[in-house]
């Protein structure tokens, strides 16, 4: 039997930077693997706009690893991780909880198409993709990532009592256009909503074991519905992976928007005068 003790956690500093070291896996069983026959993986969909979107160049401006999976469930794996600079200091007091994390993942998206859309090397990104992930408690209170162990339980403990929040997912995505029309891009934006209810028979050990594991320190609201933080809910009403950070369904239909051809766009508006015209 081992007589190792666990190791003290990561920081919120290092969990937060992505920088803390791997948690410990356990131990193997002992004895050869059996044989295992290795499945191929899956083709990716083969829709037109994505299928021309793997020859170019698409940029996710975010540094989260959840998020470029998810992108990867949908064939998006050549992606260039360009996470954004934007300070996303904006002031909650000006903008209800729906207005601010969309805001917040359209000047995101924005600062990264801003800083490689003249990019001479590489040339200008087909595709500028962004999102932005917030809790938003019972009362209303908008909650992002916990900055200590103890505010990390006192969120946790706050979601367990309140009953359900919700979480909230802005994404936009922005691609360039031919025309000399200002701004000189096409953007388009979502935003998803999911209920989740923590279970209410949670016990503060509970919560104090996982806090310890760190899982939650990089995400909003202080867990993570994919790993042990699942320990922690009871149901949830909505998409499962909204609350990962990235809804799909509705991320495909935003990337097909944004990614008419301009003509098409200028056909429906041409119609759309000659009825008018028509009328008159």
């Amino acid at each position: 039997m081992s007589n190792l003790a666990p190791s003290d956690p990561p920081s919120y500093e290092e969990a937060a930077s992505g920088k803390a070291p791997p948690p410990v896996q356990p131990q193997k069983p002992l004895g050869p693997p059996g044989p295992r026959r290795q499945l191929p993986p899956p083709p990716p969909l083969d829709l037109p706009f994505l299928n021309a979107l793997r020859t170019q160049r698409v940029v996710l401006a975010s540094g989260s690893p959840r998020r470029r999976e998810l992108l990867g469930l949908i064939g998006l794996t050549n992606i260039e991780i360009l996470p954004s600079s934007f300070a996303e200091n904006l002031d909650k007091s000006s903008f209800t909880p729906f207005d601010y994390v969309q805001e917040t993942a359209v000047q995101k998206c924005l600062e990264v198409y801003k800083r490689e859309i003249d990019n001479v090397e590489k040339g200008e990104p087909a595709l500028v993709l962004a999102a932005d992930t917030i809790i938003v408690s019972h009362h209303g209170r908008i909650l992002e990532k916990p900055r200590s162990e103890i505010e990390h339980i006192q969120m946790l403990q706050m979601l367990r009592d309140e009953g359900t929040h919700k979480v909230v997912t802005a994404m936009c995505a922005m691609h360039p256009m031919e025309a000399a029309i200002n701004p000189g891009y096409k953007q388009e934006t979502h935003l998803e909503e999911t209920t989740v209810k923590f279970d209410p028979q949670l016990t503060d050990e509970r919560i104090l074991a996982y806090v310890k594991t760190r899982d939650g320190a990089d995400k909003a609201g202080g867990y993570g519905v994919q790993t042990a933080g699942a320990i922690l809910i009871e149901r949830i009403e909505g998409s499962y992976d909204n609350v990962i950070g990235l809804p799909l369904r509705p991320l495909l239909n935003m990337i097909e928007r944004v990614m008419i051809p301009e003509i098409e766009d200028d056909d429906g508006m041409d119609n759309m005068f000659t009825a008018e015209d028509d009328e008159d």
